[in-house]
């Protein structure tokens, strides 16, 4: 069932997650957290699907694709382009379909040019500073909307 499924996006040099800056973003890769939102998302009687691009057009197609396919919500972690991206804005804004903005690391800890999001801008909530766990913590929040 469509409405029973929730869909993970993530953007730019996330496909690096394991060996990128592990200091900042964990030694899991993302297909480890995927494999932890799949089975966690049985276990909320949800289909996980999670895709990653470095490409924001992809991102935003994929969120329309989203609201098209009836999906129960969307966790994002648009990495860079949280900061930088009225497309995501946008996009976010014109469907109905709940997003979660997603973060490994806590933004505002960081370099001020972080700390202005505007995924956060329109997303339902966001979770970050919990490494992978912030994912899993996203998934949970979105099984409760």
């Amino acid at each position: 069932m469509a409405d029973r499924k929730i869909l993970v996006l993530s953007g730019p040099n996330l496909n690096l997650l394991g060996t990128r800056e592990p200091e900042v973003y964990g030694s899991q890769t993302l297909a480890d957290i995927g494999k932890l939102l799949e089975q966690r998302g049985a276990a909320l009687g949800f289909a996980v699907e999670s895709r990653q691009s470095n490409h924001e057009g992809a991102l935003v197609d994929w969120l329309h694709e989203a609201q098209a396919s009836g999906c129960h919500a969307v966790l994002l972690n648009a990495g860079a382009y949280t900061h930088t991206s009225i497309a995501l804005l946008d996009a976010i804004r014109a469907i109905k379909v709940p997003v979660i903005e997603v973060h490994l690391s806590n933004p505002h800890t960081r370099e001020e040019y972080r700390h202005k999001s505007y995924v956060g801008m329109a997303a339902k909530g966001t979770i970050c500073g919990f490494g992978a766990n912030s994912y899993l913590l996203a998934l949970e929040a979105a099984a409760l909307l």
